[in-house]
Parts: structure tokens; C-alpha cells; sequence
């Protein structure tokens, strides 16, 4: 079994839910769940059970559609007036990972463009066709990252990924793993790929060290206090991650560790490339300053993965789920349109990026 072979998201034949691939079981339990009520799509983007920001982004056209299709009236304002209050809830699920906030705008904005001229029935069907191009173009655009992330490397280097930004992150190839699915297709085999446990969620350990694994990839699992040592010893000759979100200046969210990870591949002259769709580069904020940092449960960190509660009760936690690494770190920032180089403001302009 390859995970590439695994549907993150998709809509069910019938049309009346969407049917993603329960990530928090993962890698004991394969199991997909189908999702119609609001409520559940909600929680399943929260907790984590749909992750990756591309991936994100899919569920949430999808799941407004499927909601929206249950909207009983013929009416097209009241119509109009329950899906958005139907956006708005499913948008306050993650605050960090802009890709959900950009799907959800992009079907409003098929929904205002169009009010005036279709009647309800048609306008669901027109929603369920924009939800699809979503997941469509997702694929092509992962897929050209990783042409071009793959031009970048050569035969036998060590790469380090942190999180999970593979297949499993979007709707097939991924992001920051896309180099290295498009260099097994190529018929390259001799890549090593070192993944960072990724705490206190483990997506690395869960999730991409699964990928690699099962793609037939030198995997080598290490915790995140390892990847300074493993860069000394010269087992590292690139860094591939993924992010939720780009500022206009180059700063970026991406799971917890990433900017430490950044900085230690600044001091050993390690190449740092983020591997972002262009959906998730946002230049109405000027610095990752503004980007809203997501806070998670303390069970996460005190409990979670334990037979039994590891710290001592009443302790304080800390747990936020992102940080921001600074662009002077970033090497490249790679998109499906090109790499994006510093000054990384002029380079996303050239791009077209508004």
C-alpha cells in the first residue's frame, strides 16, 4: 500500500456528504469517515481529522456545498442569507490556515456573482461544480510544486521535512513531499528523507514517516531535538516544509518547530525551502506579526500519546499550535507558479499574487 493511493477528501457519489480519511488514526487505522452536518465537518477540521492546508481547503468547499445543499427554500435570498451564516461558522474551525478562509471566500463569491441570475437548484449545482475545480486544481498545483521542487535536488541527499506536507496535506502529491514523489517517478531511488517527530501532535511521525515509508523512501524517524545533530554529522543537504500561511514579506506559519528548524539550517548553511501554494500567501498581511497564532488543548502536551498523564496535574501549558519563521531564513518559497526569491514581496508581486 502507497499513501498516494489514499483520498484525503472527497464527495460522495450521492452528493449529500463529503468523505474524508480519519488522519488521527493514522498510521494503525485506515478508516474514512462521511460527514454531512455541519456540526461534524466543523469538528473534523478541528480536530485534525482533515489537515494540511490544501487539504483544509478542499474539505471546506466541499462541506459548504454539502450544507448548503441541505438549505430547504426556494427563496434565493433567504438562500443566501443560511449559507452565509453557514460559511461563517465552518471558517471560526481554524483561525491559522488561510486555506480555509480562501475556499470559503471563493464559494461566496460564486454564490454573489451568480444570486441574480440562477434559481436555488441551480446555484447548488453550480457550488458543487466550483467545490470539485477546488480539489482539481489542488492536485495540479501540488504536482508543479513538486517539478519544481525536485529540480532542485540531487541524486542521494538527505532531506528534512518537518510536520506533514505530503499527500496527505492536500488532495494527492502535497507540498513539501511533492519533490519526492515527482523524483520516484523519475525513477530515483537513492533519496533519504529524514522527518521530525513534529510534537506534541506527531503529524512527522504519524503521517509523513508513513508516507515515505510506504512510498518506498529511506525513512529515518527522528525527534525534533535531533535535527541540530543530524545537520552536523552532513546527513541534511535540504529542508522541504510545508505552511498554513505566507505574509507579503516572506514570514510564515507553519506547525510548531519550523522556525527552529529554519534556524538551525541558517547556521550550518543548509538550503531552506517552503513549499506553499499561492492560495495560502496572503499580501493583505505585511508580516508575520499579524498572522493569528492557533492556541490547542493542554491534554495535547500533558497527556495525549501517554498510557497515562505524564506531567503533574495543574501544571501550566503552553501550547501553540504554529509559529512564525522570519524570511530572512527562508531560501525559497516554492509555488506552483515559480520560486519566489527575496525580496519576497516584489518576487509575489511579479508573480501576479495580490
Amino acid at each position: 500500500m502507497n499513501a498516494l493511493s489514499l483520498d484525503t477528501v472527497l464527495l460522495s457519489e450521492d452528493k449529500k456528504s463529503i468523505v474524508i480519511l480519519d488522519q488521527t488514526l493514522l498510521p494503525g487505522e485506515i478508516k474514512y469517515l462521511n460527514l454531512s452536518k455541519a456540526e461534524d465537518i466543523w469538528e473534523a477540521i478541528y480536530a485534525l481529522r482533515v489537515r494540511g492546508a490544501p487539504a483544509i481547503g478542499v474539505a471546506a468547499g466541499y462541506g459548504i456545498y454539502v450544507i448548503a445543499s441541505q438549505i430547504e427554500t426556494d427563496n434565493m435570498d433567504e438562500f443566501c442569507k443560511q449559507f452565509k451564516e453557514k460559511k461563517a461558522y465552518l471558517d471560526s474551525s481554524r483561525p491559522t490556515a488561510v486555506n480555509l478562509s480562501w475556499a470559503l471566500n471563493r464559494m461566496e463569491k460564486v454564490l454573489d456573482e451568480n444570486r441574480d441570475k440562477m434559481t436555488v437548484a441551480q446555484m447548488k449545482d453550480r457550488l458543487c461544480e466550483e467545490a470539485h475545480a477546488i480539489r482539481e486544481e489542488d492536485v495540479a498545483i501540488s504536482r508543479n510544486i513538486g517539478k519544481l521542487g525536485f529540480e532542485l535536488l540531487h541524486h542521494g541527499d538527505g532531506i528534512l521535512t518537518h510536520c506533514n506536507a505530503g499527500t496527505l496535506a492536500t488532495a494527492k502529491y502535497g507540498t513539501a513531499l511533492a519533490p519526492i514523489y515527482v523524483a520516484l517517478e523519475n525513477g530515483w531511488q537513492d533519496l533519504r528523507v529524514f522527518c521530525d517527530e513534529t510534537r506534541p501532535l506527531l503529524q512527522g511521525a504519524r503521517l509523513s514517516a508513513f508516507e515515505m515509508q510506504t512510498a518506498g523512501v529511506d525513512t529515518t524517524l527522528i525527534c525534533d531535538n535531533m535535527a541540530s545533530i543530524t545537520m552536523k554529522r552532513g546527513k541534511i543537504n535540504i529542508v522541504f516544509v510545508g505552511c498554513d500561511r505566507v505574509a507579503a514579506n516572506g514570514d510564515f506559519a507553519n506547525k510548531i518547530g519550523t522556525s527552529g528548524v529554519a534556524i538551525l539550517a541558517k547556521y550550518y548553511g543548509i538550503p531552506f525551502y517552503v513549499c506553499a501554494p499561492t492560495s495560502t500567501i496572503d499580501m493583505s498581511m505585511k508580516s508575520g506579526d499579524e498572522i493569528v497564532i492557533e492556541e490547542r488543548p493542554a491534554e495535547e502536551v500533558t497527556e495525549m500519546w501517554y498510557s497515562k498523564r505524564m506531567a503533574p496535574e495543574g501544571v501550566k501549558v503552553n501550547n501553540p499550535a504554529f509559529d512564525v519563521t522570519d524570511h530572512t531564513l527562508v531560501t525559497g518559497i516554492i509555488t506552483e507558479k515559480g520560486i519566489a526569491y527575496p525580496p519576497f514581496d516584489k518576487a509575489f508581486e511579479n508573480m501576479g499574487i495580490k
